[in-house]
């Protein structure tokens, strides 16, 4: 082969490596690699689109209750568990009709196109707080679950959206342990 040939390829070559690499690392970049729940950039993007298209959109978010007692009773691995087994309730409980993310420490959230079609926020509260198995413990979990309706917004925008749940999730820390507003 010519040698004109293969230096003139090497640059096109070197650039499709590298474009490779930056799609993989964006796609990473939006998922959590300890739940594979979506992240906060990967999740807002997706909700906000769920938002705008559904009039009967819910926006939940999920603060774990004493996650910090956790980790320090049972050790970050307990912690991980704990994390990873709240990621996998709030997924399944949105199930086809939403998206759940991480968005950080012990903070997750959801947007769910049609809350009816959903076995609930009571069922959503039940599978949040059921403990969580690690290393032959049963962990004691329990969440604060923040919520609000498109529906009930002046503007139903992501922002407000979550910006109501977040109020609603505090309240709902007000009223002890295990709540939902």
């Amino acid at each position: 082969m010519d040698t004109h040939v293969i230096a003139a390829g090497l640059p096109a070559l070197g650039w499709t490596m590298h474009g490779s690499l930056l799609l993989h690392r964006l796609a990473t970049a939006r998922r959590d690699p300890l739940t594979g729940l979506r992240t906060r950039a990967g999740w807002t993007a997706r909700a906000g689109h769920l938002m705008a298209r559904h009039a009967s959109a819910l926006v939940i978010l999920v603060d774990l209750d004493d996650f910090k007692n956790i980790n320090d009773t049972h050790g970050h691995a307990a912690g991980d568990a704990v994390l990873t087994a709240t990621a996998h309730r709030l997924s399944d409980w949105c199930g086809r009709h939403g998206i759940a993310a991480r968005l950080g420490g012990d903070e997750f959230a959801a947007a769910v196109t049609d809350p009816a079609r959903t076995s609930g926020l009571s069922t959503l509260q039940a599978a949040l707080n059921r403990p969580v198995e690690h290393n032959g413990h049963a962990l004691n979990v329990s969440a604060s679950v923040g919520h609000c309706d498109r529906k009930s917004l002046l503007v139903p925008t992501l922002t407000d959206a979550l910006s109501a749940a977040d109020s609603a999730m505090y309240a709902a820390k007000g009223h002890g342990r295990r709540n939902t507003r």
